[in-house]
């Protein structure tokens, strides 16, 4: 970490509030261990390749929330091609599911003054008769890690949006689906990966015929925040613990 100047870790690493640095709540999850991320790099030819790929994801990723942030906030954004199918089909979604944004809190800085960590919140929606924290995510699925950072959301925002009830994930994805089982062919980050599934009986040994590149969205709901916000707070815990010295040398400590 002295690799680094305070400065650049306070610049990297956080936000000022109100005059005050405190910790974004992305870098604090990322202490937690990610068995999936290993599992993708254990499945690449080499360590290097594993990075080209995840940082040509993290660029694509990136594109749909700047797409979709834009469009929530009424905009009419240029969408690449590249992932003008995602972008599609979660517009589709919204509209089918009369899902409401409510354009104040659509890329929302927010911060506890009482934890003392900041963060982005994607967007604050109401659906079903219910309103809650949205956070949009790109990756393959939707992994129980998302509950650490979206529990630090919702503490957050919960005295200032008092009817805040819940959170979801909404993950965006697009991929060529087989005309022949329900897999699908997954593009993202430039190298091809079948997603089979295998509760489909026509899956094994499928010759599979892939179809045109289509956008598929998924929505979990997690009311229950306390447990997972308990834990997010071990997770801070443990972070400032890694980083003890440069937290002091910042006066965060």
């Amino acid at each position: 970490m002295d690799s680094i100047s305070p400065e650049e870790f306070k610049e990297t690493a956080g936000y000022i509030i109100d005059g005050n640095w405190y910790p974004r709540v992305t870098r604090i999850v990322d202490i937690k261990s990610k068995p999936a991320l290993y599992r993708f790099y254990g499945r690449m030819p080499s360590f290097a390749e594993g990075e080209k790929m995840k940082n040509k994801s993290a660029e694509e990723g990136t594109m749909v929330h700047e797409a979709v942030e834009g469009l929530l906030l009424g905009q009419n954004p240029a969408v690449p091609h590249l992932i003008a199918p995602a972008v599609r089909g979660f517009m589709e979604y919204v509209e089918r599911n009369n899902i409401k944004i409510n354009p104040e809190f659509v890329e929302h800085r927010l911060s506890s003054h009482e934890h003392r960590y900041a963060g982005t919140l994607d967007a604050v929606a109401e659906i079903g008769g219910k309103i809650g924290i949205l956070d949009i995510k790109t990756s393959q699925e939707i992994y129980r890690d998302y509950n650490l950072q979206t529990s630090a959301y919702f503490f957050a925002m919960k005295e200032k949006i008092p009817k805040l009830e819940t959170r979801w994930i909404l993950r965006i994805d697009q991929a060529k689906p087989c005309i022949k089982c329900s897999s699908r062919l997954r593009m993202k980050g430039g190298r091809p990966m079948i997603k089979k599934d295998w509760s489909d009986p026509r899956a094994t040994g499928c010759a599979h015929e892939w179809g045109l590149m289509s956008g598929y969205v998924e929505l979990a709901e997690f009311p229950h925040w306390e447990n997972d916000f308990a834990a997010f707070l071990a997770a801070k815990k443990l972070w400032e613990w890694e980083n003890e010295e440069m937290l002091k040398k910042v006066g965060y400590l």
